[in-house]
């Protein structure tokens, strides 16, 4: 079964991304010295994109602390440290989230700093946050957002920590489209065979660790549950063997994604366990990914975001089989919740 994708668009609809990419890294150095906390408060995929910079900011900072927080549950704690030296990161792909655009407004008096990425200045939760980072209209918003908070995550590294490698990061996060569009191209393949395979499963684990568990999750959560229906599992790797291990038999699917950073020995021992129980055991390892641009000594921050569009090939696939497009939604934007 083939599936139309066209490289070149995919890879243009992140161009106002990669626009923002030095602006985003040198905000975040001008800034790092005066603050000491970051919460980054957003839901769905970009509060998974945000778990995996918070892995990177306590891997590499000694002072920093940082939190994650969804909006409808930042409000109802009211954590008390919002001073002038927080700073909150907001991330909307639409931009009309309801609760990101009351939390953006929860924030406006504040004295913390506050910033926001969405498409566009027009959006309503921008109204409400005067520092802005634009993705543009696109078509894919969670990349985008991905590569603009890597690069002011990165900025505020190298401006607090002296972090020595912005500049193979900048140039990397400006390879990275032409890299993902490439691995769709590459993957696509084996997507539609493993698509196939598991067409008529409901039930399904996905493993990874680290940074690569945003993948994980997103891919789980965002894309298979919201518009498939499926019911899928993601577990962190590192927890795998605290109850979910119980659940597998060799009635069990289960996707493993292998990273590149020092989390990988945990899904590792994961996949052990998976191949000796289920012989239906998928991995990616992005190991095996070409990433031309890449630089080395930064894959590790990128390489859950190409492992993630060769996994994710697979849902489109099952898309194709269920007769039910990615774009499916019962509730959603459907009914008041």
């Amino acid at each position: 079964m083939s599936i139309p994708f066209d490289a070149t668009s995919f890879a243009q609809s992140l161009s106002g991304a990669v626009a923002e990419l030095d602006r985003a890294a040198a905000y975040g150095e001008a800034i790092a010295l005066d603050i000491d906390r970051i919460y980054f408060v957003a839901p769905g995929a970009p509060n998974r994109i945000m778990q995996g910079m918070r892995y990177w900011i306590e891997t590499f900072s000694p002072k920093l602390e940082v939190r994650c927080y969804y909006p409808a549950e930042f409000m109802a704690m009211n954590p008390p440290r919002l001073d002038a030296r927080t700073l909150v990161i907001m991330a909307s792909k639409s931009g009309k989230t309801l609760e990101s655009v009351a939390a953006a407004q929860f924030f406006q008096d504040m004295p913390c700093r506050k910033l926001v990425i969405t498409q566009a200045a027009d959006r309503p939760i921008a109204q409400y946050i005067e520092t802005r980072f634009l993705l543009g209209e696109t078509h894919e918003p969670f990349y985008g957002v991905f590569m603009i908070l890597q690069a002011l995550i990165g900025g505020i590294l190298a401006g607090a920590e002296g972090w020595p490698h912005l500049s193979c990061l900048l140039s990397s996060l400006k390879a990275l489209p032409t890299v993902l569009a490439s691995t769709v191209v590459q993957q696509d393949a084996r997507a539609a065979k493993e698509a196939e395979a598991y067409k008529d499963d409901r039930v399904v684990y996905l493993l990874g660790a680290g940074p690569v568990f945003t993948m994980t999750y997103y891919v789980g959560v965002c894309i298979l549950q919201e518009s498939q229906w499926m019911h899928c599992i993601p577990v962190e790797a590192a927890e795998f063997f605290h109850g979910p291990f119980e659940a597998i038999d060799e009635t069990v699917p289960v996707i493993l994604m292998l990273g590149e950073d020092a989390s990988r020995p945990l899904t590792e021992r994961a996949l052990t366990f998976c191949q000796r129980f289920t012989s239906r055991t998928i991995v990616y390892d992005s190991r095996d990914l070409p990433m031309p641009g890449i630089d080395p000594i930064v894959r590790p921050m990128l390489a859950p975001y190409v492992l993630g569009i060769a996994v994710e090939r697979i849902a489109a696939h099952l898309a194709e089989w269920h007769k039910q497009p990615l774009s499916t939604t019962r509730y959603m934007g459907k009914l008041s919740y």
